[in-house]
């Protein structure tokens, strides 16, 4: 019973985080090379690129930030941190935005 009403009472802050993490509108402005790679709504038409559609939108914003710093390994890794290197981290949050919002 306890555990249950300390799961219902976090749920009301997880919608507020979720809501005013980003700009969606303005991160499909700021997501023109990664459409490339991620398709225009993160539906990747290469299997060799993840598909990003719908993903939470910290977990992108974290992925982007462990490129952008060279804490991701890969193939890709180096690419994708040139890609990223001239974002801010509102830049991300905006583009980590538009891709969660995808359905």
């Amino acid at each position: 019973m306890i555990r249950a009403l300390v799961f219902l009472s976090l749920i009301p802050s997880l919608a507020f985080a979720d809501a005013s993490f980003g700009d969606a509108q303005l991160g499909k402005v700021k997501s023109p090379s990664c459409i490339f790679c991620h398709g225009t709504d993160g539906t990747a038409s290469n299997p060799s690129y993840p598909n990003i559609k719908g993903q939470n939108a910290q977990y992108l914003f974290q992925s982007m930030k462990d490129y952008q710093n060279g804490n991701r390994q890969g193939a890709l890794a180096e690419m994708m941190k040139a890609q990223l290197s001239r974002l801010n981290d509102e830049d991300l949050k905006d583009i980590a935005a538009y891709f969660s919002s995808q359905q």
